[in-house]
């Protein structure tokens, strides 16, 4: 593809410098807001979940509460133990715990529900978004980094997605109900027991901001190795290595990045843990200082029972978990904000080649194989001002039913002109027009619908042959695909193979050869029947005894519909109504093939340097 086949591999260097550029999470205006609306779908199943979690959270206070009793009415009341009261206390205290239990288990199902629902959501969402980015978009960025978007990054919230709500609301109000416990219980104990506690809040921020460049770091590192991955991993890049000797050199690739992973992960596991360890140091020590205050408070006349003090401490206790709780979220949410800027930065970006509010389909009885270009200059979005444009004053009009074939060296713009028809780039400045009307004021699908494309670069999906072949048309019947197969000149060999129709093709179609390849992308397009065929180097990859059987049935596509040909091999346009030579962006020549030969110009250079080279 001249001016747009991909790029090549992105170097390590460039990679770092990538990574460099892209330390810190991307800032998003109204993030906790935008969070909090993921969640809107699921108002019904939050309202349940909230209400177990206030049940569940009184209930777990309770027996503290319940211990006093026993301590002062069941175990040391005046006159000694009263056995029917402490059986009665223990039977409540009981069947608290179950139905404890039983909500903490209710509650636990409703909130993995709701979580894994808005997580699979988000990602629907990112692969929806995607799936309407303009092509260049894809063709700048690397299909691993793409996935770590999609899998690493969306994967990583998943934890508080699921957890945010009930975890929130829950260990809020245990904490809530915990305090007005030991405040009932003694206002002055739970003073000595909270006075620090603004302290560990700001530690906290602190070191959640820490973790949350961190967490940045590691998913930009995930992104590099999933990249490399997909890169090192798919059967065009073993193939590239194992040419060239290069296993070794991908090993050591994939080694480094994944050395700096394991360090990221390391960090981000550490962070924070000498907090947690003091946070824990501190609960741990509160009973000690309490036993110190109730002797102290006795002392001072203060009327504190021992089961005060037990239940005080007990209640003490069953703040911890909850406070951690809270305190890990909180860093788990700063943390988890990196990662969702991350996948809010790609939701935010905006298609650059998208429907116009005013557009319209195309309208009916439009002359619907005619594709015209008046004036048409492209360059890409991010080519410097001293780099010539691709195309330059490019017109031309193709009239419905036409073999029309695009002539020139590489890098003249053939296949750019072929790519600006279905709206794959848009023109910098001109008209490009498709059965009578702007492409710009078309809806893109009824646009595309219309196009089919059969490229140098056939791809077929790891499955069937049939389900290669319905790709085009999903509700085909046996009879139509055997009749496209047979126009496209496979039928006969896919009926050769033991499972015919169900052989599964493999990675990218690499179990057939180039030849079968082509000739099922022909049969799919046909198929799709589409008014506009384009046709872009569609046998340059292949051998003369290929070329011959698919430039077959490329005769028989092209066939009462208008036939847009890129060609590198002159002899399979000889036949063209209309012939256009390219140089440099511009269209030098046009005419038949004996025209241009007659001339003695472009073409005429090129059509015999190709019949010299061939002998």
């Amino acid at each position: 593809m001249d001016g747009g086949r991909g790029r090549g591999r992105v170097g390590s260097a460039d990679a770092k410098a990538q990574r460099e550029a892209n330390l810190a999470a991307p800032k998003i205006a109204g993030l906790f807001r935008r969070i909090v609306e993921l969640f809107k779908p699921h108002k019904t199943a939050l309202t349940v979940t909230a209400i177990l979690v206030v049940v569940g959270a009184a209930l777990s206070v309770l027996p503290p509460l319940l211990t006093q009793q026993a301590f002062d009415r069941g175990l040391f009341p005046k006159g000694g133990p009263n056995l029917p009261v402490l059986i009665g206390i223990v039977s409540l205290m009981v069947a608290i715990y179950i139905a404890s239990g039983a909500v903490s288990v209710l509650r636990t199902r409703l909130t993995a529900t709701v979580g894994n629902k808005v997580m699979s959501a988000l990602r629907v969402r990112l692969f929806t978004h995607l799936q309407g980015m303009e092509f260049a978009f894809f063709t700048r960025t690397r299909t691993g980094v793409i996935q770590s978007r999609l899998q690493n990054d969306v994967g990583g919230v998943a934890g508080v997605l699921t957890n945010t709500v009930s975890s929130v609301l829950g260990n809020t109000v245990t904490v809530a109900a915990a305090l007005v416990a030991m405040i009932l219980l003694s206002w002055q104990l739970t003073l000595v027991a909270v006075v620090l506690m603004p302290l560990l809040v700001i530690v906290q921020r602190r070191v959640g901001q820490v973790r949350a460049r961190i967490a940045t770091k590691t998913q930009e590192s995930l992104s590099e190795l999933t990249a490399i991955t997909q890169e090192s991993l798919s059967v065009s890049g073993i193939l590239l290595a194992k040419s060239f000797g290069q296993q070794d050199a991908e090993i050591r690739r994939y080694a480094k990045e994944n050395e700096t992973q394991v360090g990221l992960q390391v960090q981000l596991q550490m962070s924070g843990q000498w907090f947690f360890a003091l946070v824990q140091i501190f609960l741990a020590v509160i009973p000690a200082i309490i036993y110190v205050s109730a002797a102290w408070l006795i002392l001072q006349d203060v009327p504190v029972t021992a089961g005060t003090v037990v239940a005080f401490t007990t209640v003490q206790a069953r703040l911890m978990s909850p406070l951690m709780g809270l305190l890990r979220l909180a860093l788990d949410l700063q943390t988890s904000g990196a990662l969702f800027s991350r996948i809010f930065e790609y939701l935010d970006l905006k298609p650059a080649i998208s429907n116009a509010p005013d557009a319209a389909p195309i309208r009916f009885g439009a002359p619907l194989g005619q594709v015209e270009f008046r004036k048409v200059d492209f360059r890409y979005p991010d080519q410097t001002d001293n780099l010539d444009p691709i195309l330059r004053k490019v017109s031309f009009n193709i009239r419905p039913g036409q073999f029309a074939a695009f002539v020139g060296p590489s890098g003249a713009g053939k296949t750019t002109i072929a790519y600006l028809i279905p709206r794959f780039h848009d023109a910098s400045s001109g008209t490009v027009l498709f059965a009578d009307s702007d492409v710009k004021a078309l809806t893109m699908e009824s646009l595309q619908q219309n196009i089919g494309i059969v490229s140098q670069e056939t791809y077929l999906f790891h499955s069937t042959i049939l389900e290669n072949l319905r790709y085009a048309k999903p509700g085909a019947s046996q009879e139509e695909i055997e009749r496209a197969c047979k126009a496209a000149n496979i039928h006969d060999s896919i009926a050769a193979f033991p499972d015919g129709y169900n052989t599964v093709v493999g990675e990218r179609g690499y179990r057939l050869s180039g030849g079968e390849k082509q000739r099922i992308a022909i049969a799919r397009v046909l198929l799709k029947d589409p008014p506009v065929l384009i046709l872009d180097e569609a046998t340059s990859a292949l051998d003369s005894i290929s070329e011959r059987s698919v430039q077959k049935a490329l005769d028989a596509a092209s066939r009462g519909r208008t036939t847009i040909a890129i060609a590198h091999r002159l002899s399979t346009i000889v036949d063209a109504d209309v012939i256009f030579v390219l140089e440099k962006g511009r269209i030098v020549e046009s005419g038949t093939h004996a025209e241009l030969l007659a001339a003695e110009g472009a073409y005429s250079r090129l059509y015999h340097e190709q019949v010299a080279a061939t002998g």
